[in-house]
């Protein structure tokens, strides 16, 4: 995942190009020109206030959580790290996708996805990205948690819960919102002091690209997006 929060998007002509495509069927339309930067390895002051005003949204961005299996906590670890950056690289290679941000917790993944225009099938690239990160996981001599009688039926692994929670995001403010939201979710669930101290998320990213001030989230609360926290 850490190779992946450097690299970001797979290529930011083909993003500039689809952000461009995308906007141009929807009234969302920032002012300033999208940045080429990309975006996945890495406390609210209210004078350094985010500007999401440059990305154009095209209303066919996506908020996703996603949970491990009894919320066991194996995504950072070294293998689930290296197992989630193989799955979400093989998957984009299949079926392309922008990472736009992204926060990796123990048990749960947060993130925001651009997919093509009028490509909304991300059911299918998450039942890949799972499938390939409990393939690997278990190779690499993960452990499954606790299997039941329907999993069994089913022949399913314990790895993930079933299915994740989505929200579309509306517009630039729905946009800041949900990234804001990402970043600040390692401080919120007691993990560190500081966003900047999280090592694993797209935060610098957004710091190396004049979005936020380092030193944002510094003494105030994040904005709540219901429904994110899914069990």
């Amino acid at each position: 995942v850490e190779e992946a929060l450097r690299r970001g998007p797979t290529n930011n002509r083909a993003r500039e190009s689809r952000l461009r495509a995308v906007a141009s069927q929807n009234r969302f339309v920032a002012g300033r020109r999208a940045s080429s930067q990309s975006l996945l390895d890495r406390d609210l002051q209210e004078t350094h206030v985010p500007n999401f005003k440059r990305y154009r949204v095209p209303g066919a961005m996506y908020f996703f959580t996603v949970v491990t299996h009894e919320r066991r906590p194996i995504l950072t670890t070294d293998l689930g790290r290296a197992c989630l950056r193989e799955a979400l690289a093989a998957e984009q290679a299949r079926a392309t996708f922008d990472l736009f941000a992204i926060v990796l917790l123990p048990d749960h993944v947060h993130c925001i996805w651009l997919p093509p225009p009028g490509d909304s099938d991300y059911s299918t690239r998450w039942g890949k990205i799972k499938e390939g990160f409990t393939r690997r996981f278990l190779a690499g001599g993960g452990a499954e948690g606790a299997t039941t009688g329907n999993r069994a039926r089913h022949r399913e692994r314990a790895v993930w819960q079933h299915r994740f929670w989505e929200h579309m995001v509306r517009d630039e403010d729905d946009l800041e919102r949900c990234v804001s939201y990402i970043h600040w979710n390692p401080v919120k669930h007691g993990l560190v002091g500081r966003v900047k101290d999280y090592p694993w998320s797209s935060f610098q990213r957004f710091v190396d690209s004049g979005d936020y001030d380092v030193d944002w989230g510094s003494g105030a609360t994040c904005p709540d997006v219901p429904g994110a926290e899914w069990e």
